[in-house]
């Protein structure tokens, strides 16, 4: 079955269309997929998940990635990179350290993201308005812009808004001015071999910083879970 990219899909029908080729696709799989970041499919006026053809796409990659060559999600959602911009993806490929500071080629309109994310357009202002959210430099959106629509239209959704979001934005602030001042005699530096250095450090230590901060955050929401 072809999906014309005016068509969009709910999930039911996406397992249905995958089913041959990934006998144990489900409902909860593709919802895990989801909230793991490596899917962001729009939304119904209901509420309900609607899959377009780059979604579908997407979504035939991860699972082909589980099932030939047996990948872990973290490597996958670093090789999703590649695939959007149509390079080699192989299993002999390998994953660049620096693919935290890469962006994919995909640069959406405002519509597209209001339709994607399920976001209404004040939110999108919000957002914007707040820096959570920036235009780029061609006048669209970025995959991390989706990202970051998505995952605060599940915070509005329990009662936030935009500027609540505002700590989180702070706190990547001081992150990042702590790494800068980290490499900033490379980034000073006049030859490219530093500046190259200086990007390693700031991809490798970035990820770092991902994984405390996570490993940081379940703690705490544990603390207020059991108090």
């Amino acid at each position: 079955m072809i999906v014309e990219a005016q068509d969009a899909l709910t999930i039911g029908e996406v397992i249905n269309l995958l089913k041959d080729d990934f006998p144990d696709i489900s409902v909860s799989k593709v919802r895990f997929l989801e909230s793991q970041g490596l899917l962001a499919p729009g939304r119904s006026d209901g509420g309900y998940r609607q899959f377009d053809h780059h979604d579908i796409d997407r979504l035939r990659f991860i699972l082909g990635q589980q099932r030939d060559h047996f990948l872990p999600l973290k490597v996958i959602k670093s090789k999703l990179t590649l695939w959007e911009r149509g390079e080699d993806v192989g299993p002999g490929v390998a994953v660049d350290e620096d693919r935290l500071l890469q962006s994919g080629s995909e640069s959406m309109t405002r519509d597209e993201l209001v339709r994607r994310s399920s976001l209404s357009p004040e939110q999108l202002d919000a957002l914007i308005d707040h820096s959570l959210i920036h235009i780029d430099a061609s006048g669209g959106f970025s995959t991390e812009a989706l990202v970051v629509a998505t995952e605060a239209r599940r915070l509005f959704s329990h009662g936030l808004e935009a500027r609540h979001l505002r700590t989180i934005l702070h706190a990547v602030e001081r992150e990042a001015d702590v790494l800068g001042q980290l490499t900033a005699p490379l980034r000073r530096a006049r030859n490219a071999e530093a500046h190259e250095q200086a990007r390693n450090i700031l991809a490798g230590a970035g990820e770092a910083m991902l994984s405390v901060h996570r490993a940081l955050l379940t703690e705490e929401l544990k603390r207020l879970a059991d108090s």
